[in-house]
């Protein structure tokens, strides 16, 4: 007999298959958007929350998301967006931080905010190449808008940090 039953473990091992389009090496799960999957019978519900209200990959996130689940045997999945909380990168494992660091991308520091229109003090950023506190911002803004451009004076790499938000 083929186990074809939906569960909660079998729908999250299938979004653990499914890559942001702009951080290719996490999941949608290790990147902290998933915060929900809801099971009535064989109907799937898989509840998201964007990394911020104009993320631009988030049609292609739910898209994935769809095309994964059906694949996998799940069709007709919905999606649900949640806005409140909002999305923090304090949600992102370490083991998935430390991935973004193996992928050459500065990982989010504790953000430290608990209001949206408190500002952080940015902490040092350490260099994803050669561990490097000597770094230098060089943009609030790298090739997505969660990310910005740094480069580190010891090993002379530039590199993107995934902002703490």
């Amino acid at each position: 007999m083929v186990d074809s039953e939906v569960t909660r473990a079998r729908v999250y091992g299938v979004l653990e298959t499914v890559k942001d389009p702009e951080v290719p090496v996490l999941s949608v799960v290790e990147l902290g958007i998933v915060r929900d999957v809801e099971i009535d019978g064989d109907a799937v519900t898989v509840v998201i929350t964007p990394t911020y209200s104009g993320c631009p990959a988030m049609k292609t996130i739910e898209d994935d998301i769809i095309s994964a689940l059906d694949a996998a045997g799940m069709p007709g999945a919905k999606m649900r967006t949640m806005f409140t909380p909002a999305w923090t990168t304090d949600w992102i494992p370490l083991a998935a931080k430390e991935k973004l660091i193996a992928y050459g991308i500065a990982a989010p520091g504790h953000s430290g905010v608990h209001s949206p229109v408190q500002l952080r003090r940015r902490e040092t950023v350490l260099c994803p190449f050669c561990g490097s506190d000597n770094t230098s911002p060089r943009s609030e803004f790298g090739s997505t808008a969660c990310k910005a451009l740094h480069y580190c004076n010891a090993c002379t790499q530039p590199f993107e940090e995934f902002k703490a938000i």
